[in-house]
């Protein structure tokens, strides 16, 4: 990893690494080192420096929840908003724990779409109405509920050889 005017620039062994590690987290450097042929101490090296620049976010646990025996319905809703209430509304389903995901789309109008689960369609109906529809800035909310999933992956980095960049997110990262 290279750092050009504030810009990442991954290598071929940094891909390699992330995909790695998506693959299983829990993979010791060892471990990853050997199968990538490079020394251990490189992967460790590699892997905090891209923990330092905010590459590597954090790594956790994805739960099925179907499998837990967890009842719950998920949904996703568009909420139109006032323009200039848009980020006030993003924020504060932000805080909500029934929100799982929340983006801005622009298209003919500024939305809102949020992915929010729930243990049932009564929950689901209380938090829209208590929780998102009093927000000052919402005009209206379209909810669908989601009956069945055919995929759900997360991003995968793959060790594809062209560069990723990623732009440097705060001024006090130190070149390397």
């Amino acid at each position: 990893m290279k750092l050009r005017n504030n810009i990442f620039a991954l290598d071929v062994t940094d891909y390699k690494i992330l995909e790695a590690l998506q693959q299983d987290a829990r993979q010791t450097y060892t471990d990853i080192g050997e199968h990538l042929d490079i020394a251990h101490s490189t992967v460790y090296d590699r892997i905090k420096r891209m923990e330092q620049y905010g590459i590597i976010k954090q790594y956790t646990t994805i739960v099925d929840a179907g499998k837990t025996g967890a009842k719950n319905i998920t949904a996703i809703m568009t909420i139109y908003t006032e323009p200039k209430e848009s980020e006030h509304v993003a924020e504060k389903l932000c805080k909500a724990p029934e929100v799982l995901e929340v983006y801005t789309s622009l298209s003919e109008e500024l939305q809102i779409i949020a992915k929010i689960t729930a243990e049932n369609q009564e929950r689901l109906h209380a938090f829209i109405a208590n929780s998102i529809a009093p927000l000052p800035g919402v005009l209206r909310i379209r909810t669908s509920i989601l009956t069945k999933k055919f995929k759900e992956n997360q991003f995968s980095i793959g060790s594809d050889p062209k560069k990723v960049r990623f732009i440097k997110e705060t001024s006090n990262i130190e070149r390397r």
